[in-house]
């Protein structure tokens, strides 16, 4: 099955847009209840790998309506970004769902824990408009979650605020790296699973062609 390259540009762009008002939903209806810290509001990995999974998609969704090809790293982006938001799904839908705290609007957390990370994984794995991703460029997936770690704990240990309580330095250094390590296990499993499926023909959907350069 072959659909116009347009078309799913369109898709791609609609994805990403109701990911950004789940997003801005979300921070509206906190601000609505109480005084929000937007440094605190944006330091959740779930809602960071939203933005940067819908700015990658976005982008490349634009490059086609404008007839340009997809630099290299953009793709590679896309790759990243659909390994996080794999994680974010998983985590949410295995350990968090159904716990007190996090999205409180129900259709925005659907959105950015199950609509959006399964729309993400199946447009990666089915529409081919991507290039197999070098295994040598593996490492790149974990720069992001690496950053984000860094941040969180210089923040935990200076102004005592954490996005997850398994992150807080008063647990102790040793439970707080324990849990550093098994969060890169986790991204960086997640991104060999989507570099793998860079190098699988989609068989039931695919876009027109889009070559990528470097």
């Amino acid at each position: 099955m072959r659909l116009p390259a347009r078309s799913i540009a369109v898709l791609r762009l609609g994805a990403a847009a109701l990911t950004l008002t789940a997003v801005a939903a979300t921070f509206f209806s906190t601000a609505s209840r109480a005084t929000i810290n937007p440094f605190n509001f944006f330091g959740f990995f779930t809602i960071q790998s939203n933005l940067l999974a819908a700015a990658a998609l976005g982008a490349t969704a634009v490059l086609v309506l404008l007839g340009r090809t997809a630099p290299a790293w953009l793709v590679l982006a896309r790759a990243a970004t659909t390994a996080y938001m794999i994680v974010v799904g998983l985590v949410y839908n295995t350990l968090l769902v159904g716990l007190p705290g996090g999205v409180e609007l129900p259709w925005a957390n659907t959105v950015l824990h199950v609509v959006f990370p399964v729309y993400c994984l199946l447009d990666w794995a089915l529409v081919a408009d991507r290039g197999p991703q070098p295994w040598r460029r593996l490492w790149v997936v974990l720069v992001y979650p690496v950053l984000w770690c860094a941040v969180v704990l210089v923040r935990g240990a200076t102004d005592g605020w954490v996005p997850y309580p398994f992150l807080n330095p008063v647990t102790g250094y040793g439970s707080v790296l324990l849990y550093v390590l098994l969060i890169a296990v986790a991204v960086i499993t997640a991104g060999a699973a989507v570099f793998g499926l860079s190098r699988l023909r989609p068989v039931t959907v695919r876009s027109e062609p889009v070559r990528t350069r470097g």
